[in-house]
């Protein structure tokens, strides 16, 4: 197992979280459910009817020791929290009632209300559901307007160093940022790396031009960005607009783009659009071989994280310690 993935387990078992798991008929959350629970990585609480209950606990007696929640129970309370934050949306009490019947809104609703330190679903929902959810109950951080998403690209061998991990985003959430998404996204990301890798932020604003080797649109773009980001978080190194081999080379950096903060060794890489987070997360993932961990959501006042619906058990055990963790931060 790569050092990091080995070690979300160990600090994540270091300070057991409350985790929600809505999808509490699925095998594989039923199972790292179980993993969770034994291995004390974290206090898993799964919400399923009655009837799931019953055939989750003749598949895996053991979750009769983990907690259970009902979604038909104390539907006046759910309903009420989230009126609460809807009503200047139009909801009624009645659309109220029956959207936190659904496991997943419960589930987020939950962790917005403070009973427990985060969710993850998505292993039989669509990431919009997920997000839907997480942005109805929870909310974004404060001064964060931007949800968006960061892949842990786990490397046995990053540019023959050893096992490394880069932080990718957003692969997954804001299509085309504007100037001012793109620095909360890199904010996040940043702030999401100490929690979760548990290193000091280094952060690079990628472009195809390197300090005014090129213009254009996306050129001022993450330019912008890059000063606000500096206001924002001044103590963080960061350097933009970079190229990648500038942000990763300390060779190239010393050509490129002599006396960068970065020395080319950039741990956080933020993508200029979701077209080139996605494209480059998958491209490393497929050519180098590096595990991608993730997404996982960011800008979130409380973590809840998606899972992807081809998802095996091992990934919602990580997807939870990752939660847990950033519950901490």
């Amino acid at each position: 197992m790569h050092p990091f993935r080995a070690q979300l387990r160990v600090r994540a078992a270091a300070n057991p979280r409350r985790i929600v798991l809505p999808e509490a008929g699925d095998p594989r959350v039923q199972d790292a459910a179980l993993e969770l629970h034994g291995d004390g990585l974290a206090a898993p609480v799964l919400v399923g009817s009655p009837g799931t209950r019953a055939a989750a606990l003749a598949r895996r007696p053991a979750l009769e020791l983990v907690a259970w929640v009902d979604p038909e129970d104390d539907l006046d309370l759910f309903a009420g929290a989230l009126l609460e934050r809807r009503s200047h949306r139009g909801m009624t009490l009645e659309q109220a009632r029956e959207y936190v019947r659904d496991p997943v809104m419960r589930a987020a609703l939950m962790v917005g209300m403070g009973m427990v330190d985060g969710s993850v679903a998505g292993a039989a929902h669509a990431t919009g559901d997920v997000l839907r959810a997480a942005f109805w109950c929870v909310g974004t951080a404060p001064g964060i307007s931007t949800v968006s998403s960061a892949f842990y690209m786990a490397f046995d061998d990053l540019l023959g160093e050893g096992p490394g991990v880069l932080s990718y985003a957003d692969g997954a959430v804001v299509p085309e940022p504007d100037t001012r998404q793109l620095a909360e996204i890199a904010v996040a990301a940043a702030r999401a790396r100490r929690r979760i890798v548990g290193d000091e932020p280094r952060v690079a604003f990628l472009s195809y031009s390197t300090r005014g080797s090129a213009g254009g649109a996306s050129v001022e773009r993450v330019r912008g960005a890059v000063e606000m980001f500096r206001e924002w978080l001044p103590d963080t190194p960061v350097d933009g607009e970079i190229q990648v081999d500038a942000a990763l080379l300390p060779a190239v950096a010393a050509r490129k783009a002599p006396g960068s903060p970065l020395d080319g060794r950039a741990n956080v890489l933020v993508f200029p659009d979701l077209n080139a987070g996605n494209i480059g997360y998958k491209l490393t993932e497929r050519l180098a071989g590096a595990a991608a961990v993730g997404p996982v959501l960011q800008g979130l006042s409380s973590p809840c994280n998606d899972l992807s619906r081809g998802c095996s058990a091992t990934d919602v055990v990580e997807v939870a310690c990752i939660t847990a963790l950033s519950s901490a931060g």
